[in-house]
């Protein structure tokens, strides 16, 4: 085994340039396909970790995002005085009521328009989400027209800056403070004053009730009494459930969508591996025929072909692999197609998507080499010694 491990790459080195370019062909199609299930995984991350398992959220039955709910002000009322809600160090509930609602900003670099989340906040939201810290300014005050931006939208969108002013809902409201969310979706938002938007907006109905539990395990126990009470109409989640539920649909959109594009790709990449081992098969005819009398059988060199069409591909993989980690210092936006409004999030890399892609250069190596191991093994050995 080691014998033919030696030679394959031996001959791998030998055809240094042949090697390269064909590595490099797999190498493309392996950064194409791990580069799109890193988007996926990263808009995937970026939602998940918005949330927090201790956090509950409450919005209107079969409401697919806050964007879409509704909670009315009694219905508001009852969810905040649930047993399971926990307190802070001064006694008071932690439950934010909260409205969500988009409106229109430009981009910096383009001037183009593009929705933005405006997220109106009760006194106790900033304590429900911990990650959130200012960066510059400070929080607005409750019952002004004060807002203040997320670290991507301060960034991302003209005229967001502390003392700035943003005129939407027929107001003008006076830029305070930018907060950094880290990798969360709160990055990607602009925050005010929760009756002032709900004012401004005409809209006479809560998006939301956002609450911590004493004990995350009574979360069944709420949910269950609060989906059962005759005068609601709402559903319950973990904060983690919800923020993963609005990433499902786009992250299944662009796995589909790369695993589409990497199988029209890879399709090129397999050819151009089959061709370099068939090549390699012809120009080595002799040294097969030397073989075969020296007593090496079929299964052994079958397998030396086979060991160099693997390591062609896992080289490829490798290549395209490192080059695709390097996307993680990236930033992006997109369009979340729950709400509908710009969301900026990084490349994310695990280590089931390095696998994967490695498994898929693997693939793409065996597919492109076994025919013409097949034909190396099957050679005659009095025509191939002749050329010898």
């Amino acid at each position: 085994m080691k014998l033919l491990f030696a030679y394959s790459t031996r001959n791998l080195f030998t055809r240094r340039l042949t090697t390269v370019l064909t590595a490099l062909g797999m190498a493309l199609v392996v950064f194409v396909f791990a580069a799109i299930l890193m988007l996926a995984e990263g808009l995937e991350r970026t939602l998940v970790d918005t949330g927090s398992v201790e956090n509950v959220v409450v919005l209107r039955r079969s409401a697919g995002s806050e964007v879409q709910s509704g909670v009315n002000r009694a219905q508001a009322a009852l969810v905040e005085i649930q047993p399971e809600i926990a307190l802070d160090g001064r006694g008071r509930r932690q439950a934010a009521k909260e409205v969500v609602v988009l409106i229109t900003l430009l981009k910096r670099d383009t001037g183009s328009p593009a929705n933005v989340t405006l997220r109106g906040i009760s006194p106790a939201s900033p304590g429900l989400r911990p990650q959130v810290k200012l960066l510059a300014g400070r929080m607005p005050r409750a019952g002004s027209t004060e807002i203040a931006a997320g670290q991507s939208v301060a960034e991302r969108f003209e005229n967001v800056e502390p003392g700035a002013n943003l005129f939407f809902a027929t107001r003008v409201w006076n830029v305070v403070g930018i907060f950094d969310a880290g990798n969360t979706g709160f990055s990607s938002e602009i925050w005010g004053d929760v009756d002032q938007f709900m004012q401004a907006f005409r809209r006479p109905v809560y998006s939301s009730v956002i609450f911590r539990l004493q004990d995350p395990s009574d979360f069944q126990a709420v949910k269950g009494r609060l989906e059962a009470d005759p005068r609601l109409t709402v559903e319950a989640k973990r904060e983690t459930q919800y923020y993963r539920d609005q990433s499902e649909m786009m992250a299944t959109f662009l796995r589909i969508l790369g695993i589409s594009l990497t199988t029209v790709f890879s399709v090129g990449a397999v050819i151009g591996a089959m061709i370099t081992m068939y090549a390699a098969v012809a120009h080595r005819t002799a040294e097969i025929g030397t073989l075969r009398a020296l007593g090496f059988q079929r299964a052994s060199i079958l397998g030396a072909f086979l060991i160099e069409s693997l390591l062609l591909g896992f080289s490829g993989g490798a290549v395209g692999l490192i080059f695709a980690s390097l996307l993680q210092w990236v930033t992006v936006s997109t369009t979340n197609f729950q709400t509908f409004s710009e969301l900026a999030f990084r490349f994310s890399l695990s280590p089931e998507i390095a696998f994967q892609s490695l498994a898929f250069s693997v693939c793409m190596g065996l597919a492109g080499g076994i025919p013409p191991a097949f034909r190396a093994a099957r050679m005659n050995i009095v025509e191939a010694v002749r050329r010898v």
